[in-house]
């Protein structure tokens, strides 16, 4: 049965002890398997997916217990475009581990796997892990691109998932990235504060934007190394709204190298960008160690090319 027929009738939940106070679209990610997410979204917003018989919000929390009905789900399947997760790719991620205690595992992630299955994609990386390891709670921490590389957080425990998230919410861990961006940034240092909204395109796909009637968000940029047509900055986001970097830089006249969605087309400037040029380089966890991942090869390759001109 592919996951187009899976959900084509009512489909109950029930929240146990390792689901208390996650979100019900997190929630729903992690079950619907192959539905994407646009799609999960708007049977929240319709009122198709009830949690004790009343309607909820996407960040609506989850208690022990709860009862979640999701109406019948038909759409239309996508052809899947991601890396074919097999066992020795799983296996590989194994070696990716950058930290791991009792509680929790930090992990490097190479560009282009999905940190979870879903919108046409079959695995990701959470499934990746849990088939490698035989584990069978494992959960994000949070969430990075499919096109960014680099630092995630996955619980082996409830209990440190929920401390992991107080935390992010708190702002008290902070996340350094490394970002290859267009042109020459003239300040060594600036606070990029710019609210930001969150929208949908005409085929579901969610993309996001400045406006006065977005969320507040706020970004350091640091200049590392100016080149003739581009710049290495670290950023370290204040708040964790979703592709915060990649639009703050957009807002600035700095779209990040490789990023086909805001504003950056390699053509423009022959940079031999093969992939967003973010990666997740360091976390700043409080009673944890400095947790860091180098700069990929790739990226290395195109700061490379860029010192030549």
């Amino acid at each position: 049965m592919n996951s187009n027929q899976q959900w084509q009738s009512v489909t109950w939940f029930e929240v146990d002890e390792n689901q208390i106070d996650q979100r019900i679209d997190n929630f729903l990610f992690s079950r619907l398997k192959g539905v994407p997410k646009s799609r999960i979204y708007r049977l929240i917003r319709e009122g198709q997916v009830r949690v004790n018989k009343k309607r909820v919000k996407a960040e609506s929390r989850l208690s022990l217990g709860d009862q979640i009905r999701v109406a019948p789900i038909r759409y239309e399947q996508k052809q899947e475009t991601d890396i074919p997760m097999s066992d020795q790719v799983a296996q590989g991620l194994l070696n990716r581990i950058v930290y791991e205690d009792e509680g929790l595992i930090v992990i490097n992630k190479p560009s282009g796997i999905a940190v979870h299955g879903g919108s046409g994609i079959a695995y990701g990386l959470i499934e990746a892990l849990r088939s490698a390891t035989g584990k069978k709670y494992l959960e994000l921490v949070h969430r990075i691109d499919r096109d960014t590389s680099g630092l995630v957080m996955v619980s082996k425990k409830r209990s440190v998932l929920k401390v992991l998230q107080d935390l992010l919410r708190q702002h008290k861990i902070q996340k350094t990235y490394a970002a290859i961006v267009k042109g020459q940034v003239s300040l060594d240092e600036q606070r990029i504060n710019a609210p930001l909204l969150r929208y949908e395109l005409s085929n579901g796909e969610r993309r996001v934007r400045v406006s006065k009637d977005g969320k507040a968000s706020e970004t350091i940029w640091t200049v590392k190394q100016r080149f003739k047509a581009a710049t290495l900055v670290y950023a370290s986001p204040l708040s964790g709204r979703t592709h915060q970097i990649r639009v703050h830089g957009l807002s600035i006249g700095h779209p990040l190298l490789g990023d086909d969605k805001y504003g950056h087309n390699v053509s423009d400037q022959g940079i031999a960008a093969r992939r967003l040029c973010l990666h997740a380089m360091r976390l700043n966890i409080p009673n944890y160690p400095v947790i860091e991942a180098p700069l990929p090869e790739d990226m290395q390759d195109v700061l490379t090319s860029l010192s030549k001109e």
